[in-house]
Parts: structure tokens; sequence; C-alpha cells
């Protein structure tokens, strides 16, 4: 009698503990989850910030650029695709498209000398560069913060936990080149825009 209730208590111990460490484990995949999704908001929001400026940065060129119909229309489809993107991967893919799409509108920019000194032109195109660094640092940051919630439920014994939990591997890895909601809106008046071919005056000599 005295033996069988020893073996009780001791399995009760091993029950408590095993139960202790499972629920531990199981909330610290939870807290890593939310990091991961944490870090994603904030590149969601760097990347919002970018496809806010791109349509004023596009009507910029327009205004010296009018026919470059091609490379603006891919531009367009580009951000679409982002903002209508839903999931991180989905994402990921349209913001990789949209790199494409802006590395062909700066060489179509390169023939085009009175727009690379175009006031309107080179504030946007800080403006695009600095958010461009952010995208950088947040894309690092939740690469990072992913690698580390897929690490810790690949280990044993997490893994078994994460499997009875529900906790999956997350593959959505912000692998892309890298590149307030409202941003002011630029729009020219084509009419009344220079032409392209039309040299800047020099400075009248002294």
């Amino acid at each position: 009698m005295k033996a069988g209730l020893i073996i009780v208590v001791v399995l009760l111990i091993l029950v408590l503990i095993l139960g202790g460490s499972f629920v531990g484990r199981r909330n610290q995949m939870a807290v890593k989850r939310e990091a991961v999704n944490a870090a994603w908001s904030q590149v969601d929001v760097v990347l919002q910030r970018r496809a806010d400026l791109i349509p004023n940065l596009v009507e910029t060129v327009k205004g010296f650029a009018q026919q470059e119909q091609a490379v603006f229309g891919e531009i367009a489809r580009a951000r679409s695709a982002l903002l209508s993107a839903r999931t991180p991967a989905d994402k990921i893919a349209a913001n990789g498209q949209l790199d494409s799409a802006l590395g062909r509108l700066l060489v179509v920019v390169e023939n085009y000398p009175q727009l690379k000194s175009n006031e309107n032109f080179l504030r946007l195109q800080d403006e695009l560069a600095g958010t461009e660094n952010r995208i950088a640092v947040e894309r690092r940051r939740y690469n990072e913060t992913l690698q580390d919630y897929n690490t810790f439920i690949s280990l044993f014994p997490n893994s078994l936990v994460a499997s009875m939990s529900g906790f999956a591997r997350n593959d959505a890895y912000f692998k892309a080149e890298e590149g307030a909601r409202q941003a002011p809106k630029v729009t020219f008046d084509l009419n009344k825009q220079a032409a392209p071919s039309n040299p800047i005056p020099a400075p009248a000599k002294p």
C-alpha cells in the first residue's frame, strides 16, 4: 500500500514536471510567433510607404518622359500586385517584381538629364532612398526573428510540443532585392512642361 502510494506520488510529480515543461515551451513558441508577426508588420509599413511614393515619382517622370508608357504600366501592375497581396510570401514575391520595375524606371531617368536636376524628382528620390534603407533594416530584422522561431520549434523536444500544439515552420523569408500612409500628390501639367529636348538655358554672364 505504501509502495503504491509512493509510485502514485512519483507519477504525479512527473506529470506536473512534464506538463509544466510542455506549457512553458508552448508559451515560448507563442511569444516567438508573435515576434515574427510584429517584425513582419514593420516590413509591411515600409513597403506601404514605398508604394505610396511610387505614383508621385512616376508622375514626375511622366512630366519629362510621357512616351515611356511600357515602363509606367509595368510599375503600375507591380504596385497593384503588392497592394493586393495578403500573405507575407505573396508580398515578398510582388515586392521583387516592383524592384525590377523600379530598376527599369531608373534606366529611363538616365536618358533625361533635365529630370535628374528637377527639384521635385530629387526630393522624391531622396525619400525613396530613405525608405529603401528602412526596408533593408526591417527585412533583416524580420528574417532574423523568423529564423529564431523556426530554429526553436525544430529542436527536440520542442518539435514534439510544436506538432501537438499546431506550431508549423514558416519559410516566408524575405529574399527580394533591396529597394505616414499618405504621401503628397505630385501632378505635372504636361501641356505646360518643357519638352525634354529643350536645353536648360545657361546663366547670363555678368
